[in-house]
């Protein structure tokens, strides 16, 4: 009812508390019908009213303002604070004793407190209205986020998955011909349906258990991996979905980032909304790289198991499915321990998330890792260990990546020739050649063959029996002491320079130099001996005697033009028989000796000519850097030192049938330790020969891979090693013509001089003209400083 409509309809109140109903019932009909006085006073009534009301209004409004109750709206609505019935109203209720009459018309409790709780109720209406502000400013922002997030995944190009497969990349050799492939092999895509469901199973039990589940990638993983990431401080958890993976290896890097992280996510969201999860697995499993060279689940199962993907049983498959995370170091042929307990861990899971029962958890558990390669069509069956070292120097040398030099399709053009390289690869085939081996540890070898003109290496061999794909080569990566073998670089390559001759008288007796006490391997003395005596007997104290009086720095300056590095610790005399440090690799020997086969220049070993694109394009050459080692008259009669050491001395095994050959034997003795005292002189640590010929420079190294009491060679440097380098070269020669060394034109010149006086006769006269020659006899050119050595320093 309108307060209007209370005022008017209202009756008045009397303060004769003793009126009769029916009195009070005519003022009612008078109210009514009333006479005209009384309609003057109903119209003087109405003007107060609004102007009453008019004020009570303004006031209405202020109070509600300030919170006002609605007690206080009704004290001053126009009804009640208007006119002067409404004024006597409150008049009699207030003198009204009655208490129902007082509870009606007092304030409502607590009004006193009104204005403080208008102010808390303002304040928290004001700090929702801050939130809600906030909140929706958020959601803005969000959203604004989200847009351009989707704006720039679907800008995202994942068309490559339409050929998600690596192009194999080839060794070429010298002559341009291909001799290895780089890949997988032919990787041939196994459809889904063709693929096991254990293998499938297994995949997403150890790499993505929500894989069929997620949007393509895992905000549980995430924010696992972001945690432990913050802790570790770097970039140490992947948390990266099968989606991601493949995002990963096929569209991006392999750095460790949060801008490559970032990338990753949103290939892994578009090509979640692209593919179904099925072709998201399959491909997936044809393109992810298992290891030993291989991509695809159908190379892998072959590289393993020697069988196609679709024959592999729940133990096999678990091998497999443990590889994609780390593949070197869970690779069943380099570290079967750690393979075994990766594929019981995949069987874990797989049971764990319900995909086997226990019993065939059990029953997979208890079989050994049985591996049966295929390698009809792998690299390992095709010159592995220089395709090994193609692939580590194009990784050092040149910046590529494994990655990209398995699938870009590149052509890799070497300094291989492939008739040296098989010969090579068939004196290691050939057991009879080699000492006999303990059963449980064979016997070990590398070599390595260059040509010194131009320091490209021609063939590789680094391990005797089966070869593992980027296993240890010890044809360049094998750090052993050179025995004997290091004297023509340490004491007679500078001791010539330095103006001694083939004929200098050396000392070769009981030596103590600080107390070092060096002995000749047959413990006798001779007391002197000639420096070419010494070099084709390989006698130690002369060499160690002739260090010492040219200088260790002498020595070391030698050995490191020649490319060897030698730290500090290596300065002392026992560097004159090859007691190093660290040791050198064939490889490193192969060079030194091929700056003396090379007239004094020596060429820094290579593998690869240059890298082309399957187009022919250009991506990298290699530049010769040649450096002089010495002159070539030291290093011409360096050479024929070496050669009378083939042909007389330590090293007549590796002499060549018609064909001139140089080098040097080599033999480290067994640790002076208890384990070997019983052995004594009858055993032998390393075993080396080093030689050349003008064609052909060659490093081989014999031993074990770790020496101990039952495991040591019984041979020499002059005995196995030689004979490989005769049976190589003879094989790697054939049908080229002989040629000999050749020969400086300062020597050539003196040897001419040196003819030519031999024909005079003894009155100084030419005997076909009788006309006199030379005054003293002697010509009158420059001679090398050898021939001008005081005989006897």
């Amino acid at each position: 009812m309108s307060l209007s409509r209370m005022f008017r309809w209202r009756p008045k109140t009397k303060t004769d508390t003793g009126s009769s109903p029916k009195r009070e019932g005519q003022s009612y009909r008078a109210a009514d019908g009333g006479s005209r006085a009384a309609d003057e006073a109903r119209q003087a009534a109405r003007s107060t009213w609004r102007r009453a009301g008019s004020a009570g209004q303004e006031d209405l409004s202020r109070r509600q303002a300030a919170g006002g109750s609605h007690n206080a709206v009704r004290e001053f609505a126009p009804g009640n604070g208007g006119g002067a019935a409404a004024r006597k109203e409150r008049e009699s209720a207030a003198s009204d004793p009655r208490p129902a009459a007082r509870e009606v018309r007092e304030p409502a409790p607590g009004s006193s407190g009104t204005t403080a709780r208008e102010t808390k109720q303002t304040r928290r209406f004001r700090g929702r209205r801050w939130l809600w502000t906030a909140g929706l400013l958020c959601l803005a922002a969000v959203a604004a986020g989200l847009g351009a997030a989707a704006v720039w995944v679907r800008g995202l190009d994942i068309s490559k998955l339409e050929h998600p497969l690596p192009e194999p990349s080839f060794v070429m050799d010298a002559g341009g011909q291909p001799v290895a492939q780089l890949s997988s092999s032919r990787i041939v895509p196994v459809p889904l349906g063709q693929i096991p469901l254990d293998l499938r199973n297994a995949v997403v039990a150890v790499e993505d258990r929500r894989f069929y589940d997620h949007a393509g990638f895992d905000v549980w993983s995430i924010g696992r991996a972001l945690v432990r990431d913050l802790k570790a401080g770097a970039m140490e958890e992947g948390g990266s979905t099968i989606t991601q993976q493949l995002a990963k290896n096929l569209f991006l890097d392999s750095d460790k980032s949060f801008n490559r992280k970032f990338k990753e996510l949103g290939y892994a969201i578009k090509i979640n909304f692209a593919y179904s999860k099925d072709e998201i697995l399959e491909l997936y499993l044809n393109s992810i790289y298992f290891g030993e060279g291989r991509w695809g689940i159908e190379g892998a199962a072959q590289q393993y198991f020697g069988k196609s993907a679709q024959q592999l049983t729940l133990a096999e498959s678990a091998v497999l499915a443990g590889l994609p995370k780390a593949p070197s170091l869970y690779s069943p042929v380099r570290h079967p321990d750690k393979a075994l307990e990766r594929r019981n861990l995949v069987l874990s899971l797989m049971k764990e998330q319900h995909f086997i029962s226990d019993t065939a958890y059990n029953k997979a558990i208890a079989e050994p890792i049985a591996l049966k390669p295929n390698n009809g069509e792998s690299l390992k069956g095709r010159h592995p260990s220089y395709v090994d070292y193609v692939m580590d120097e194009a990784e050092k040398l040149y910046g590529f990546t494994e990655q990209q030099i398995l699938t870009h399709g590149l052509r890799i053009h070497t300094a291989m020739d492939l008739k040296v390289q098989q010969a090579a690869e068939e004196v290691y085939r050939t057991d009879a050649l080699f000492p006999q081996s303990p059963p449980d540890r064979p016997v070990q070898s590398g070599a390595v063959v260059l040509d010194q003109r131009t320091g490209g290496i021609r063939a590789i061999v680094g391990a005797r029996g089966d070869q593992t794909y980027r296993g240890f080569n010890r044809a360049t990566e094998l750090k052993r002491q050179p025995g004997s073998s290091f004297k023509p670089l340490a004491v007679y390559g500078p001791a010539l320079e330095l103006g001694y001759s083939p004929e200098s008288i050396l000392y070769d007796g009981q030596l103590d130099i600080s107390g070092y006490r060096p002995k000749d391997w047959d413990g006798q003395t001779r007391g002197q001996v000639s420096l070419r005596e010494a070099v084709i007997r390989s006698w130690n104290i002369p060499a160690v005697w002739l260090l010492n009086e040219i200088g260790i720095d002498a020595g070391m300056n030698y050995v490191r033009k020649a490319g060897i590095a030698l730290p500090p610790a290596d300065r002392n005399l026992s560097l004159a028989l090859g007691g190093l440090s660290e040791g050198v690799s064939p490889l490193q020997m192969a060079q030194a000796y091929g700056g003396i086969a090379n007239d004094g220049v020596m060429q820094n070993a290579h593998a690869i000519t240059k890298i082309t694109t399957k187009d022919g394009l250009t991506l990298v050459e290699a530049k010769p850097q040649p450096t002089k080692l010495t002159e070539p008259i030291y290093a011409y009669t360096l050479t024929r030192l070496l050669q009378e050491t083939v042909a007389q001395g330590t090293g007549i095994a590796a002499a060549l049938s018609g064909r001139p050959a140089a080098g040097k034997t080599g033999t480290t003795q067994l640790p002076a330790t208890a384990e070997f005292e019983a052995i004594g002189r009858n055993g032998a640590k390393d075993a080396w020969f080093v030689g050349f010929t003008p064609e052909l420079t060659a490093a081989i190294w014999l031993g074990f891979d770790q020496t101990d009491k039952t495991h040591y060679l019984t041979t020499s440097g002059g005995a196995v090693p030689a004979q490989l380098f005769r049976e190589m070269m003879t094989r790697a020669l054939k049908d080229t013509p002989v040629t000999d060394f050749p020969v400086p034109e300062e020597v050539r010149r003196a040897m001419e001089e040196a003819q030519l006086r031999s024909s005079l006769g003894s009155d100084g006269r030419a005997a076909e003209t009788g006309e006199p020659q030379y005054r003293s006899g002697q010509p009158e050119t420059h001679r090398p400083g050898w021939l001008r050595k005081k005989q006897g320093d």
